[in-house]
Formats: C-alpha cells, sequence, structure tokens
C-alpha cells in the first residue's frame, strides 16, 4: 500500500520540514519530498497542520497497564507495555528486568523469545552486577560481582535477546566487562559508586550511564564521582529521567547545558503492584517501594519531550530528538528513531500542544 502524509510538519528524527510530503510503501518509508511531487498512485493522509515525528525509543522500563513484567505474566506484561508505550508516543522499547536470580532471568529470556507482538528490542538487565551502596530500589541479596561461568551461561541462554546491562564497573572484573563487550552488549555504567577516576577509565570501554544523577556518586568539588566524569567526558552519553522527581528539572537543565546531543530521555516506568518482592506503590506523580524508596515514574516518552520544552526551555526539535534519533544511535539497529528512505514507518502525529493524536505502527 502506498501511503503520502502531507499538509503537515516533518520531524526527520534530526531538523522540522516544511511543505514536505512522507511516501511509504507497505509500511517502510519511500522518501520525502515536495508536496506537489507526491505521485497520483499514493493515498494522502492529511496531517492537517499537525506534526509527524519517528515514533519514539524507550530504552528502560518495567512495565505499564497495570503489569509488571517481573511480577506478572511476563507474556502479558509484554504486550501490557507496548500499549502503555504507544499511549506516549514510543513504537519501540527495552524491556527491563531489576536485579533478580538467574533463573527469574532465564525466564525473561524465554518470555522474549515467545513475544510475536511488535516493538521489542530486547532485554535490558539493570543488575545485578551493581553496588549495593547505590542499590536504590534493587533488592540487596540479589546484588553480586559477575564470574565469566555465570556470563556465559546468561548468554548462552539469552544470545540476541539480552541487548543492554546496566553494571557498576567498581563491581565488575576487566575480563568481565571485556567478556560483555564481545558478546555486543550495549553496557552502561549505573547503580555505581566508582570515583571519578574509576568511572573515566570504565569510560574507556562504556559508552554510556544509566538515569543521569540517580544511584551514582555525584559532583562534589572535591570528589567529582561518576556525574563528573560523565560531564567531563566528550563522547559518553546517559539516560535521564526527566519528571522533575528524579531529578530536578534544574539538574537536568544544566546537565543539558554541559553533556548537549549526549543525553537522552528514558522513562524508568513502573506500575503499581503490591505482590512479589518488587511491589510499586503509586505516590501522586511517581512510584515508590512499600519503605519509600523511589522506584520509577509515570512517565511516557511523550511527557519527557513536553517536560523537555516547558521545563528545560529547549527547543521542540531538540527535545525530539532526546526521544528519537539519540537513544536509536544507541541499539544495536538501524533506522528506527529517524523518519528516511528505508525507514521502518512507525509515526506519532503530535499537535502544537504535544498532544498525541494518532499512532501509526509499521
Amino acid at each position: 500500500m502506498n501511503i503520502a502524509y502531507t499538509n503537515g510538519d516533518i520531524f526527520t528524527g534530526h531538523q522540522i520540514e516544511s511543505k514536505k510530503a512522507v511516501l511509504v510503501t507497505n509500511a517502510i518509508v519511500e522518501a520525502i519530498v515536495n508536496e506537489s511531487d507526491i505521485p497520483s498512485s499514493y493515498e494522502r493522509h492529511d496531517l492537517k497542520g499537525n506534526l509527524l515525528a519517528p515514533a519514539f525509543i524507550d530504552l528502560q522500563l518495567y512495565g505499564g497497564n497495570g503489569h509488571m513484567f517481573l511480577n506478572d505474566s511476563m507474556d502479558a506484561a509484554l504486550d501490557s507495555t507496548y500499549q502503555y508505550c504507544k499511549q506516549g508516543g514510543a513504537g519501540y522499547f527495552m524491556m527491563a528486568m531489576a536485579t533478580n536470580t538467574m533463573e527469574q532471568f532465564v525466564k525473561g529470556i524465554e518470555a522474549v523469545k515467545r513475544y510475536k507482538g511488535k516493538g521489542l528490542l530486547g532485554l535490558h538487565l539493570e543488575g545485578p552486577y551493581l553496588n549495593p551502596k547505590k542499590r536504590g530500589a534493587h533488592i540487596e541479596k540479589y546484588i553480586k560481582s559477575p564470574t565469566l561461568d555465570e556470563l556465559k551461561f546468561l548468554f548462552d541462554a539469552g544470545e540476541g535477546i539480552i541487548q543492554m546491562m546496566t553494571i557498576a564497573p567498581e563491581c565488575c572484573s576487566d575480563e568481565a566487562v571485556d567478556f560483555l563487550v564481545s558478546r555486543g552488549i550495549i553496557l552502561s555504567a549505573g547503580h555505581t559508586n566508582a570515583t571519578y577516576a574509576e568511572a573515566k577509565k570504565a569510560f574507556e570501554k562504556i559508552p554510556m550511564a544509566t538515569h543521569l544523577y540517580n544511584a551514582m556518586s555525584g559532583l562534589q568539588h572535591r570528589a567529582p564521582g561518576v556525574v563528573g566524569a560523565i560531564f567531563d567526558h566528550a563522547s559518553v552519553k546517559s539516560s535521564v529521567v526527566c519528571d522533575g522527581i528524579h531529578a530536578d528539572f534544574a539538574a537536568v537543565r544544566i546537565a543539558k547545558q554541559i553533556m548537549k546531543e549526549r543525553l537522552f530521555y528514558i522513562t524508568d516506568a513502573v506500575t503499581e503492584i503490591t505482590t512479589g518482592e518488587y511491589q510499586h506503590l503509586f505516590k501522586e506523580d511517581h512510584y515508590a517501594l512499600p519503605d519509600g524508596t523511589l522506584s520509577g515514574s509515570s512517565l511516557t516518552m511523550l511527557q519527557c519531550v513536553k517536560n523537555g520544552v516547558e521545563q528545560l526551555g529547549i527547543t521542540l526539535e531538540e527535545s525530539l530528538r532526546m526521544a528519537s534519533s539519540y537513544p536509536g544511535s544507541m541499539v544495536n539497529t538501524t533506522r528506527i528513531g529517524v523518519i528516511e528512505a528505508k525507514a521502518a514507518a512507525s509515526f506519532c502525529i503530535i499537535d502544537k500542544q504535544l498532544t498525541l493524536l494518532e499512532f501509526i505502527e509499521a
């Protein structure tokens, strides 16, 4: 089927184009052309002056719409999480699993293997190789340092499924990190109490950090910590939870001024659940453990974009990049988070108030 998306602005993943149309054939982008050059064989989809953007990418969330991946039927949770993502304009997601047993991780791997839906990029294991001093909402009894035998077991089971891992680099040996790098895993430093020097060394092999500011050694004038090492690095990227709760909007604004295109959004979203080892209670605008520990957000990716414009004072184009092309550049796949030839035609249509009008699934 040939469709031309026309009569609106087009955000390509890089910039906003006006008086252009996106040509799509069989759910793949063919080209961006002048509106006057739309072939007669294409059915027109009238954007009515609104904005067409590539589907957003969320590299870390734990569930949505009442289903948590660890606690519930994992199969139902994957479907429910994808629906939650789409409600906020995200067409692609990394299903996160918190620190747990190897048996639970294997169950998660098997559930992903069974999944027949769309949008799932793979598993993001946040743990168990973390620093217990920066465990946050993670269960301490499951936190450990990796052995090569355990890593080989895990990745033999999760070949092609585990795409991303958050680790505390100071708790992992060089050979463990080298093994993960050799398997093509997207490594991210998080839940870490590393010193500035330790983090700087780790960033020679680890390209990003998890939820800036949260569960990492902070920036102090005599101990710059992980935050200081991230700010001071030329290329290391970091996700951030832009809800004003995980980090004050002023702190995110400062980080954005320093890091520029190296900073991107995640939701770190959970949903309310009162059974199992990981329980999350809704507290007005975020989630917390029963003891009050902050445990996750109630964000969508579109709300992140809106917060970027309204609270950080960045342009709409830059805030959209932080939800699309910037996280897209981190994943082991191509042509998502952008609208260009041969990209997947997964889009969201947004009005000037940054309300989602329509989600188009590739």
